[in-house]
């Protein structure tokens, strides 16, 4: 058994990673999906986003717990998605993850990096205020936040 200090490793998605994948990440978004109507399916769509972006796993024992989907254009990247596990939420891997894809984006040029997420989520705005985002606006139900790297 993992023990629950346990770091995940964080690793680049392959497509076999897509069934778990999909789990995680309807799992890390069932606990508001009644309470957010208007959420769009989330886990649509994960092999295409395997193939075609850059898909961040952490995962422990072969288990995978969090995911970051990240799409980069020229010199800015947008984090298109977050999922963290509810059974390791508060450990700090959905942090790991946005650290992985800053770090990856830099690298491949990237000067920003944007995201969009739910006014119904103020947890995630919270994370990524304190991981350096700022809010650039609010539009309807979505927030949209910015951070240069």
């Amino acid at each position: 058994m993992t023990k629950p200090s346990a770091q995940p490793a964080i690793r680049k998605a392959k497509l076999q990673d897509a069934p778990q994948l999909k789990a995680c990440i309807d799992a890390a978004y069932a606990p508001v999906k009644s309470t957010l109507p208007d959420l769009p399916d989330v886990s649509a769509g994960i092999a295409a986003d395997i193939s075609q972006n850059h898909v961040f796993v952490a995962e422990i024992a072969d288990r995978i717990i969090g995911c970051a989907i990240l799409g980069l254009s020229g010199n800015s990247a947008h984090l298109m998605n977050l999922a963290v596990d509810p059974h390791v939420k508060g450990r700090g891997v959905g942090r790991r993850l946005i650290e992985a894809a800053e770090e990856f984006a830099g690298k491949n040029g990237a000067r920003a990096m944007h995201l969009a997420t739910h006014t119904g989520m103020p947890e995630n705005i919270a994370l990524y205020a304190h991981l350096g985002w700022s809010e650039m606006e609010r539009n309807g139900n979505k927030v949209l936040m910015t951070k240069d790297l």
